[in-house]
């Protein structure tokens, strides 16, 4: 059976919410001095406006006037994020088994690669800087249309439990590209026809800075970090691997290490025994100063025991010598050299 098609759930689930818890922990870690926060938040805003890129304000001043507008890029922020993204990786789960476990893997490695950005460069948003910058936090101008309150996207009265300094890089715009992707990669159709997925990503982008709730520098850097966790996931799979066969409990039922190839499996009282039979050679005397006499090929299986595969029983004949011509029961004389396993099987009858 495949691997992906030995996915479990109970496994599965627990791995996703300890990283999600992880993330949502760090977030609060990372809250560290709000002035160290805002001074990297202008500092990126600098750059913006050296690099031309000051994009942030002309579309937040579009959110915050179009109230329209405003509002719909309030729900899409405070919901999609932490909706549509489970959802794909449950489709991605039933669907696409084979590719689920990369899939999962390059999520959750970049959520953690994220998670590091938050507390080394925690980064305060447009929307929390001075007025006198010219943003406006929408989803506190129009909280009175949600169940959000005026800090990000978390519910009225738990605002307290989110990290508002968390935004470099921006998950959103990360989370959102993985989720075209894994949808572009194994949806069925055509690829020129899944190719309207990325509007996805370029939309979250827009409300994520119509909302001033990022840079457009932290979008740059999520796409970055969804990049890097792309390139380490080959890797972190392998170690995963590495752990789980070492920490792997033994399977039920099984009945120790099986013979390697070419051994014999004898029974002798009762006690079986794994082991090579060495062959006698050609002539070598046999129990009883016998010469034995084998075909190239025959098997053989020392004295007192017998083979795991038992054969119909034969009536057993007076031990003889090389030179003794007896007649056997029933008429059969001694097999010759050439009959290899022929004291297994009666002689046939002579008239």
């Amino acid at each position: 059976m495949p691997a992906a098609r030995r996915l479990r759930w109970w496994t599965e689930i627990p791995l996703v919410i300890a990283v999600y818890g992880l993330y949502s922990a760090g977030r609060l870690v990372a809250r560290g001095d709000v002035s160290t926060a805002v001074d990297h938040g202008l500092g990126v805003l600098r750059a913006e406006q050296s690099l031309r890129l000051d994009v942030v304000r002309p579309l937040n001043r579009l959110f915050s006037t179009e109230a329209w507008l405003g509002i719909a890029a309030d729900y899409v922020y405070a919901s999609l994020h932490y909706v549509l993204t489970p959802l794909v990786l449950v489709w991605l789960w039933r669907r696409r088994p084979s590719g689920y476990r990369a899939m999962r893997t390059w999520l959750l490695t970049s959520t953690v690669l994220g998670l590091a950005g938050f507390t080394l460069f925690p980064t305060c948003p447009p929307r929390l800087l001075d007025p006198a910058y010219g943003f406006v936090d929408t989803m506190a101008r129009y909280a009175d249309y949600g169940w959000w309150a005026g800090e990000a996207s978390a519910p009225e009265g738990l605002g307290g439990l989110t990290n508002q300094y968390a935004a470099m890089p921006s998950l959103h715009v990360g989370w959102s590209l993985w989720c075209a992707v894994v949808v572009w990669r194994y949806a069925g159709g055509r690829r020129a026809v899944r190719a309207p997925v990325f509007l996805y990503p370029l939309a979250i982008t827009l409300v994520v800075m119509g909302t001033a709730n990022h840079y457009l520098l932290d979008a740059v850097a999520g796409v970055a970090v969804m990049g890097l966790g792309l390139l380490l996931t080959p890797a972190v799979q392998r170690a995963a691997g590495a752990l789980r066969d070492r920490f792997a409990p033994v399977r039920r039922g099984a009945r120790g290490p099986v013979a390697p190839a070419g051994t014999t499996v004898v029974r002798t009282g009762g006690a079986v025994h794994r082991g090579s039979v060495p062959q006698p050679r050609r002539g070598a005397p046999g129990p009883g100063g016998t010469p034995v006499r084998t075909a190239p090929g025959a098997p053989a299986v020392g004295a007192g025991c017998q083979t795991a595969r038992r054969t119909a029983p034969t009536r057993e004949a007076p031990e003889a010598t090389a030179d003794d011509d007896t007649p056997r029961p029933h008429g059969g004389r001694q097999p010759g050299p050439g009959a290899a396993g022929a004291a297994d099987t009666p002689a046939p009858a002579t008239r």
